[in-house]
């Protein structure tokens, strides 16, 4: 197939909430990056997040094979360092290859969860 997609995504409004409501794993608060490698050959990622008031962190490497799909919770990552909780960033994502980014946040806070969704800006 094709490659679809863009080499850089962003998306400026990341925050991993504190705590959950809910049983685990499915109702940890989290955000995620899912990202679609429609091409034939496999997409290495890295991430970087961007802070107001510290210094940037990463990059955070990721691989997606050929004709797959990677929904990567960014709690789960731990290196080169822990995704802060209840703390704002930015990330910008790059890839070798043409990817698809979508980044999605599920709050799970209070008993009336909240999920939101959007696609990542590519420049």
């Amino acid at each position: 197939m094709e490659n679809l997609g863009k080499t850089r995504w962003v998306f400026a409004d990341g925050y991993v909430p504190a705590w959950s409501n809910g049983p685990g794993p499915e109702m940890l608060s989290h955000e995620a990056v899912c990202i679609l490698n429609a091409g034939d050959e496999v997409a290495r990622i890295s991430l970087t997040l961007y802070f107001a008031d510290r210094d940037p962190v990463g990059p955070y490497r990721l691989d997606v094979p050929a004709c797959r799909t990677l929904h990567q919770r960014l709690n789960d990552l731990s290196d080169p360092a822990p995704v802060p909780a209840n703390l704002s960033y930015a990330c910008v994502l790059e890839s070798d290859r043409p990817v698809v980014v979508q980044h999605t946040r599920l709050d799970s806070r209070q008993a009336e969860n909240a999920i939101f969704s959007t696609i990542a800006w590519s420049g």
